[in-house]
Parts: structure tokens; sequence; C-alpha cells
């Protein structure tokens, strides 16, 4: 069983979808089996990370800020791709040190995720984006 989602963003930021990607799975009766996730895009990445507390995922945008800021800010003069802006390769960069593609198991339809796990996807572009994650569930 396959599915495309749509995501919507708004700009830099983790976008909680785990409620999606559980339906799809509940949608697809009480099996055990495996549930991949796959982003269709190199500007962006996937995350389990937690979801009770939104301090975390501020804390993670701005520890990737510093880590590999924008193009404009000196210490990146050295990267050539500016192409869609100061942003552009940055992102790529940001998506090349995180996940596209996740695992999750499934058993009686429901994720096992753990208490506080949440499935993200992390935008890493300024510009609001529509972005597109392909589910898989293998039995």
């Amino acid at each position: 069983m396959q599915t495309i989602l749509a995501i919507e963003t708004k700009g830099p930021g983790l976008y909680e979808f785990t409620d999606r990607a559980a339906a799809f799975v509940g949608e697809a009766g009480g099996e055990t089996g495996l549930l991949t996730l796959f982003l269709r895009h190199t500007s962006c990445s996937l995350l389990i990370q937690e979801n009770a507390d939104p301090d975390v995922r501020r804390d993670l945008d701005a520890f990737f800020r510093r880590l590999v800021p924008s193009a404009d800010d000196p210490a990146m003069a050295y990267l050539v791709h500016r192409a869609e802006g100061p942003d552009d390769m940055p992102a790529h960069i940001k998506a090349a040190m995180l996940p596209v593609s996740l695992t999750v198991p499934v058993r009686e339809g429901r994720l096992l995720l753990g208490t506080w796990q949440g499935i993200y996807l992390f935008e890493h572009r300024r510009s609001p984006q529509r972005r597109e994650v392909v589910l898989h569930l293998s039995r």
C-alpha cells in the first residue's frame, strides 16, 4: 500500500505529520509490517523527534541555523551554488546531513513510535514550499 502526502510549509522549521502517517497505517488494516517514508526533495529532511515540548523543535532549528548559516553570512562566502537565493545551498547541506527517508515498525495497524516521538518534515528553505512524502507500507 502506498500514498503521497503533500505538506505545505511556511518557512524553516519542523512540521509534524505523525497523525497523517498513523491514519494511513490505520486504514491499511491490522497488520504487522514496516512503514517507509521517503521525501521527494533535496532541501528539506525527515526526522523522528520529541513531540511533547515545542522548545525541542525550536532548539533543533536554531542549532542547524548556527551550524549551516545562510550563504549571505561571511562564513559561507565559499559557496558557489546560489541559484535560488542565500538559503538554497545551506538547505542542500542540511538535507545532506539529515535523513530523507525513515522506517517505522507497524504492529496491529499502529506505528510503534515511542511515547514522545513524532514524525516531522524539517523545512530548510525560507519561502513557503509544497513538499511530498511517499508513504509505503510493506507487510
